[in-house]
């Protein structure tokens, strides 16, 4: 396979899967204000750090507004991760393999574009927000769902499998990173029930609370989700399932030993840590591990398989 058609592939999984990542974050914090206790505040700027674009931000805009959060992170053209970039990118990526991916992919990806360019103005309004985001979940998970249901499993889907599961991986440590900081630091009865609350919108930014209840059937606490969230083998976004999913599909590919090597120290770390026992700042280090052996795995992957970077 040339180096430039796995590539885009690698890239069109992950800007899908961060569209969808997106959306449900901003369609969960929204949801969140309806439970906060009487006289708190939702702060928006947290999104912002989950997707670690702090500075380019603070350049464009002189406060984190839920209106300008919003703007920023769905219909932003000059933000690289915003929902309507993530699928720009992610259709020019799949534009230029057409002859890899099926048709109908190609089809629903373009589609699924226009959606969310044509309707970005009602996306930014309270009234329109709902609608423009679930389908923009509805139609990420439809694509993703349709590829892996209609490829050959060949190396093109291995690269697929491989780009979706290690952004999903590295949206799952974001989420937790910024999430378990407690939004109400005074001890009181409010703030203790509030803790459950917080730890709920973890889990359904990542649509796990059904499948922690079923999995792990006890009450939502901090330490049990930490648990779940970092190591169960059998939740899509678990980074422990990520992490194997991305081994599974590395390990058929020429030249994977070095990828392999990473995939199984990490491996290591996640499960030899006693995730549940780390107070703020242990988990917050523990978390910047994770997310730099997940840049050191990408840049594996880089020098491996993609196109060498041109100088500028």
């Amino acid at each position: 396979m040339l180096s430039r058609v796995a590539e885009n592939i690698y890239w069109m999984a992950r800007c899908i899967e961060r569209a969808e990542n997106t959306a449900r974050l901003v369609s969960v914090n929204a949801n969140l204000l309806l439970d906060l206790p009487r006289g708190v505040q939702l702060d928006w700027e947290p999104l912002i750090t989950i997707v670690g674009m702090n500075q380019p931000f603070r350049e464009r805009y002189s406060e984190a507004s839920e209106r300008n959060v919003m703007r920023f992170l769905i219909g932003d053209q000059n933000n690289p991760n915003s929902i309507l970039s993530s699928l720009r990118n992610a259709r020019e990526n799949c534009r230029t393999v057409r002859d890899i991916v099926p048709r109908s992919g190609w089809e629903r990806l373009n589609e699924l574009f226009l959606y969310a360019k044509d309707n970005v103005n009602s996306g930014l309004t309270k009234g329109g927000r709902y609608a423009y985001l679930t389908r923009i979940i509805t139609g990420s998970q439809g694509i993703s769902g349709l590829l892996s249901g209609t490829m050959a499993r060949d190396e093109a889907y291995q690269f697929l499998r491989i780009g979706r599961n290690l952004e999903r991986a590295d949206m799952t440590t974001r989420i937790i990173d910024v999430r378990s900081t407690d939004l109400l630091p005074e001890e009181t009865p409010e703030s203790k029930a509030f803790d459950t609350i917080q730890w709920i919108s973890v889990l359904n930014s990542l649509s796990a609370y059904q499948a922690y209840r079923r999995l792990v059937q006890v009450q939502v606490s901090r330490a049990e989700v930490l648990i779940f969230l970092f190591q169960n083998r059998l939740f899509p976004r678990a980074f422990n399932h990520c992490i194997d999913t991305v081994k599974d599909g590395l390990q058929p590919l020429k030249n994977s030993q070095q990828g392999v090597k990473v995939l199984a120290d990490l491996k290591e770390l996640v499960e030899a840590t006693p995730v549940n026992t780390l107070r703020q700042t242990p988990l917050h280090d523990f978390i910047d591990r994770l997310q730099l052996e997940v840049i050191n795995l990408h840049k594996v992957l880089e020098k491996s398989y993609f196109l060498p970077r041109l100088e500028t």
